[in-house]
């Protein structure tokens, strides 16, 4: 591959990177570039939106260079503040160790198990004595600190901001210093933190880091971030159908935002499979495509070809009409499936809506659906159904 097809790949994707011209100097030196993300293990479970910086991070192997998986033990002790207007909760030693056990074995199903070094940061940070960490505070100044951009709203709103919060994006940046990173990628929410590290790579002597940002993926609604507690998000560990049905659910045009995101196809073939949809091949076809490809990543490529064939028998044997007319309906945040189904004439109130729901009657794009406690919000279109012949083709709009 060529030098600039290598550079747009890295690139494909990502929000910032800071700065692109130190990444191509770096690269044209011909050395493997230490590459670095960090993760706190605040969760047991990884969705496709946490993948994203994975999936990035293969790329970098897939090109030569050293990766390193870095988990947050010792940041999480702290609580990292970020886009938030409160300190996130700190979580137990406990709570750290059997998250970070999680993410072992979870993490591999994108990296290479070969080529990836898996380091704590409480292998350095914990050793840092009290004037190590003195000095290290006096590399950074408040006002600097108050630039960060929830840090700066709390000073503003009187929201109290303790001291041990300034220590996040310091130990974070310290990661950098220890590993002597030469790339660190992250979310856009942790961009601060990332030029933290540029900054005290500086201040002792080394060369900075390039810091490139990821977006944050969109979960099925097409609108908030993919986030278990929104109820939008798919599972890294889900069964093969149940991924299978949701990645088909995804709009079309989030499908090519999942593609560029998440798929490692190179970007000559996603060109290739624009064109073939504006020449007018069938987007759900397309969606297969990249449906397969991330069952297969998961689990295995017999499990995305059964997926495909159950989700195909699921849909024709429902015998879903492809004459719906589509019915907008504006909602305000997060609607429960059973307002829906009232909303759209499928039930006459939701107490009936509920009761077939338990009954097993409800799908949503062939899906069923059993837990009453659904929700869903504005950005997506769906089909859904009750029994064997009512249906109703929604699209969910926020209201002005």
């Amino acid at each position: 591959m060529h030098f600039e097809d290598q550079i747009a790949e890295l690139e494909r994707g990502a929000h910032e990177v800071l700065l692109a011209a130190d990444l191509v100097k770096k690269l044209k030196r011909g050395a493997p570039l230490r590459v670095k993300a960090g993760f706190d293990p605040t969760a047991p479970d990884l969705h496709l939106g946490h993948t994203v910086l994975l999936t990035k991070m293969r790329r970098f192997q897939d090109f030569g260079h050293e990766v390193t998986f870095l988990i947050g033990d010792f940041t999480s002790l702290i609580g990292d503040p970020s886009g938030r207007n409160v300190t996130r909760p700190a979580l137990t030693p406990e709570e750290i160790q059997a998250n970070a056990h999680t993410y072992e074995t979870q993490v591999f199903k994108i990296l290479d198990r070969e080529r990836t070094r898996i380091d704590f940061n409480s292998r350095w940070l914990s050793a840092l004595k009290a004037e190590d960490i003195v000095r290290l505070s006096a590399h950074y100044t408040v006002a600097r600190m108050l630039e960060r951009d929830d840090f700066s709203k709390r000073y503003k709103a009187g929201v109290p901001i303790s001291i041990h919060e300034f220590l996040y994006p310091l130990a974070q940046g310290y990661d950098s210093v220890a590993m002597r990173a030469d790339v660190e990628l992250g979310g856009t929410d942790q961009k601060f933190n990332l030029l933290v590290g540029r900054t005290l790579q500086e201040a002792y002597g080394q060369e900075p880091q390039v810091v490139m940002t990821m977006p944050l993926l969109e979960g099925l609604d097409g609108v908030s971030k993919m986030s278990k507690s929104l109820g939008n998000y798919i599972g890294i560990t889900e069964e093969p159908d149940s991924m299978f049905g949701k990645v088909m659910s995804i709009s079309d045009a989030l499908m090519w935002r999942y593609f560029e995101l998440l798929s490692l196809r190179p970007l000559a073939d996603i060109a290739a499979l624009r064109r073939a949809a504006a020449e007018g091949r069938n987007p759900r076809d397309i969606k297969f495509e990249l449906a397969r490809e991330l069952v297969a990543r998961f689990h295995d490529p017999a499990a995305a070809e059964r997926a495909q064939r159950n989700f195909t028998a699921r849909v024709s044997e429902k015998a879903i009409p492809d004459d719906l007319p589509l019915k907008v309906i504006q909602v305000e945040g997060a609607v429960r499936i059973a307002n829906l189904l009232k909303e759209a004439g499928l039930a006459a109130s939701t107490s009936e809506a509920n009761r077939k729901i338990d009954e097993g009657a409800v799908r949503i794009d062939g899906t069923r659906v059993t837990d009453r406690g659904l929700t869903l919000t504005a950005g997506a279109e769906h089909v859904f159904q009750v029994g064997s012949r009512r249906f109703a083709k929604l699209k969910l709009e926020r209201k002005a």
